[in-house]
């Protein structure tokens, strides 16, 4: 499995990747939570190992950005000196699948590993996240409405996504903009209104059709689902 290991602690960092790289599996690592939010915009991986505590953004964000871009896949198991109810129902809800205690247990942090790679083997086989008439095939990374597939950059693909997934809910520029573009002050916020425009026409996300993809003033958008 190609694993993405962030940790801000090289030794820690060191140790994991040695220990996964000699059960056969590729490591890449990285010391703080943007450096693999932009990795993630051009790499792929199979399984997470996540520090909580890092001196950017945790590691619970982290996850939730992960969640909100590449949905229930592909697993991550977070490493934490946090053993309290509320700190472990915090990880559960961001999108955690497992948790190793630090200082970790080589055999344990191997075994719980292995256990979510079994796991995500078998979860691999739905590759498809659905809203109404709206299909996401998230392998491909192509959308389908009414089974015709709606030609979408990646972004827009993105984009559309994370919509869907948080329906009903206003969504700040801000969170839009670090979730599908990362931290990139090149970036002008006319953008993502370039993109929602897109967005808006290609997916027909008209009241008619069910859906409204509105602004929020002086906060961002918002995708409703309106009553036929």
């Amino acid at each position: 499995m190609e694993v993405a290991i962030l940790d801000d602690e090289p030794d820690f960092r060191d140790a994991i990747a040695g220990l996964l790289g000699s059960a056969g599996h590729t490591c890449t690592t990285f010391e703080s939570g943007r450096a693999l939010i932009r990795a993630l915009h051009r790499d792929c991986f199979d399984l997470f190992v996540i520090d909580w505590n890092l001196p950017d953004v945790s590691g619970v964000h982290v996850i939730e950005w992960i969640r909100n871009q590449l949905g229930a896949q592909p697993p991550v198991l977070l490493l934490t000196s946090r053993l309290s109810e509320e700190d472990t129902v915090t990880a559960l809800r961001a999108g955690a699948d497992d948790f190793v205690t630090k200082p970790f247990r080589p055999a344990v942090l191997l075994a719980r590993v292995d256990a979510l790679s079994r796991r995500s083997a078998a979860a691999l086989s739905r590759t498809t996240e659905s809203f109404g008439d709206y299909d996401f095939e998230l392998a491909s990374r192509t959308l389908r409405h009414d089974k015709r597939q709606i030609s979408l950059t990646p972004k827009e693909f993105s984009l559309a996504l994370l919509l869907f997934r948080n329906l009903n809910r206003a969504l700040a520029r801000s969170y839009i903009f670090e979730t599908i573009w990362g931290m990139d002050p090149e970036l002008s916020t006319r953008t993502l209104d370039i993109h929602v425009s897109k967005v808006r026409s290609k997916l027909g996300l008209r009241p008619a059709n069910g859906y409204r993809l509105a602004p929020v003033y002086g906060y961002g958008y918002r995708l409703e689902a309106v009553p036929s």
